[in-house]
């Protein structure tokens, strides 16, 4: 299991109180919550450390999290340790040119698509200091058997988007102990993935759910063909969604098969994000059924459906959409340097380091999501009817069990 598993609990507790503190914008919030997580995690990594720093066994190393490191990575953080040792950590670290390389921006991604199924689920890449990404719109098929003419050229214009990936910024600080830089690059670099991944985590998910667009991403509950005002986007109208019986919830979802500019696509499958209290109270209950042979079957949906728990939606609201036409780019911007931070001295005998990534994150387009109202959604009991008029034992005792428990007429 990698140590960054064996935090699991405090992981947790660590994004409710992110995504709490986040709702409120307490940067005083924020850093205390992050601040235990970053000490336990250094505590774990020490103790991991003395029980495997004569091991030699690389599998035995993955399976902790320790990763073989490629000779720009060892450089780099060897670069930052011999920085942070020096007298003038701040200064050191200015004159020290090398970028974070790419390849742990993408290690980090990995982190966190593992971690978090909301992550996974979308279209989210490292953007690797691109200045612009064009994101395909309209699902549409770019090629063509003709000549480029001026019509197709104006159609096809009118279906991509040119996203401008340095409007928002994520800034993760990065609390490392003296004793962390003596255990060597693999295992500060272990420890500054976990570190980066769920400081950005918190932030990233808010920001495809509910982001405003103004330094952020644009969320999927946003109205991309509403008004803007003040570079806030506005919410789309709610969607109220009381059973996830089979018309009504087909209902719900036929509209995303429309294209925004016209025509139609597939929908194999749909995504429901929902807050982790209406996941057990409303949505589970709903979506369970009782097999002939007595066990339960959860997450029956009549429509293939992906459900993601977050804790950044309020309870009553849900997200229901394509979960790959949402796409968010991250990456470590032109510099991508770790700098040395004197603000932020949350821990005793640790120096504080800050890294900034920039990104974007945006719908591809605006009918590829729909904001729920789930405030009146109920379980509807699933009824059996016997329509051969032969007895079905199973059947009459399902029915007979159904009938005791809620006191009704089958």
């Amino acid at each position: 299991m990698k140590n960054k598993d064996l935090l699991k609990q405090e992981n947790t507790e660590l994004m409710a109180s992110l995504s709490q503190a986040l709702k409120n914008d307490d940067q005083d919030a924020m850093a205390e919550a992050f601040t235990r997580f970053a000490d336990g995690v250094q505590e774990r990594i020490m103790e991991e450390y003395g029980d495997l720093r004569q091991s030699r066994d690389t599998a035995i190393l993955a399976s902790r999290g320790i990763r073989q490191l490629t000779s720009e990575e060892k450089n780099f953080y060897q670069a930052w340790i011999d920085g942070a040792k020096s007298e003038n950590p701040k200064q050191a670290l200015i004159d020290i040119q090398k970028a974070m390389p790419e390849t742990i921006i993408d290690s980090v991604i990995q982190d966190m698509q593992e971690a978090h199924p909301l992550l996974s689920a979308i279209d989210f890449i490292n953007c690797q200091g691109a200045i612009k990404m064009i994101v395909n719109a309209d699902n549409i098929d770019l090629a063509t058997w003709d000549a480029l003419t001026s019509a197709i050229a104006t159609e096809l214009a009118g279906k991509i988007d040119v996203m401008n990936m340095t409007l928002a910024k994520l800034s993760a600080f990065i609390p490392v102990s003296k004793d962390m830089l003596d255990l060597g690059p693999v295992w500060l670099d272990n420890y500054v993935r976990i570190i980066l991944s769920e400081a950005s985590a918190g932030g990233l998910e808010m920001g495809i759910l509910k982001g405003t667009g103004k330094n952020q991403p644009i969320g999927m509950c946003k109205d991309l063909d509403g008004a803007v005002v003040q570079e806030v986007y506005a919410d789309k109208k709610k969607v109220k969604l009381t059973s996830l019986e089979p018309v009504e919830y087909c209902g719900v979802i036929a509209p995303l098969a429309k294209k925004p500019l016209g025509g139609y696509r597939t929908v194999p499958e749909v995504m429901l994000v929902v807050n982790p209290v209406d996941y057990i109270q409303k949505v589970l209950p709903s979506s369970t059924v009782r097999a002939t042979d007595g066990t339960y079957k959860n997450n029956i949906f009549p429509y293939p459906t992906k459900v993601v728990q977050s804790a950044v939606l309020d309870e009553g609201e849900g997200i229901l959409g394509l979960a790959k036409k949402y796409f968010m780019g991250i990456g470590a911007g032109k510099s991508g340097k770790i700098e040395y931070s004197d603000e932020y001295q949350f821990l005793e005998d640790n120096r504080v380091y800050i890294t900034k990534m920039f990104g974007m994150g945006r719908p591809k387009d605006n009918n590829a999501f729909r904001y729920l109202d789930l405030t009146e959604l109920k379980p509807v009991p699933m009824k059996v009817e016997i329509t051969n008029g032969e007895s079905n034992p199973v059947a009459t005792k399902q029915l007979a069990e159904e009938k005791a428990e809620q006191g009704g007429e089958v």
